[in-house]
């Protein structure tokens, strides 16, 4: 038992502290609830700023305009990152729009599919090559505890509207 005021209130304290350096130590290993809002930024800033050529590499080719696209991550490597700068590959569904052409989103050129970024200077993206054989070529780019993930549509329409806005807006000033 502690027997003067000094030694509760340094009892008091020493659990205090202990108690705040286990809720700081767990809090830093969960992942964070934005990872992937701030994957998705990322990977849809680096195909948007990409050139021409680079583009026609990723699958888009045919254009001298912009490219506006709506990006959702679903894998990391590593697998259990938590944070942006624990990164170095994204996996996500990917659909990018080129302005210009049309004026309408739904009439608009468009890529799109499971793509591969890696988070580096400078960035890389690959794309799985259209065509004969295209599932075989989206297992060998996408790791396999993420093979169905590639496969889905995009569970959340909010990436695509935003994309349409930016789209509308984009194609409205190009006028």
């Amino acid at each position: 038992m502690i027997k003067t005021r000094r030694g509760l209130i340094a009892a008091i304290v020493t659990l205090a502290g202990l108690v705040l350096a286990g809720v700081t130590f767990f809090v830093a290993r969960q992942p964070s609830s934005t990872l992937n809002d701030e994957l998705a930024a990322q990977v849809t800033l680096i195909l948007e700023q990409a050139s021409p050529g680079e583009h026609h590499a990723h699958g888009h080719s045919g254009f001298e305009s912009g490219v506006v696209c709506a990006v959702e991550p679903f894998g990391t490597e590593p697998p259990n990152a938590t944070s942006l700068v624990e990164v170095r590959w994204v996996y996500a569904r990917h659909m990018c729009a080129i302005t210009g052409e049309s004026p309408d989103w739904a009439a608009s050129v468009r890529a799109s599919g499971p793509i591969a970024v890696k988070i580096d200077i400078p960035p890389e993206v690959r794309v799985p090559k259209a065509g004969a054989g295209y599932p075989d070529r989206v297992r060998q780019l996408i790791p396999e505890r993420y093979h169905a993930l590639a496969f889905e549509e995009f569970s959340d329409d909010s990436a695509i509207e935003a994309a349409r806005e930016r789209f509308a807006l984009a194609s409205s000033t190009a006028k």
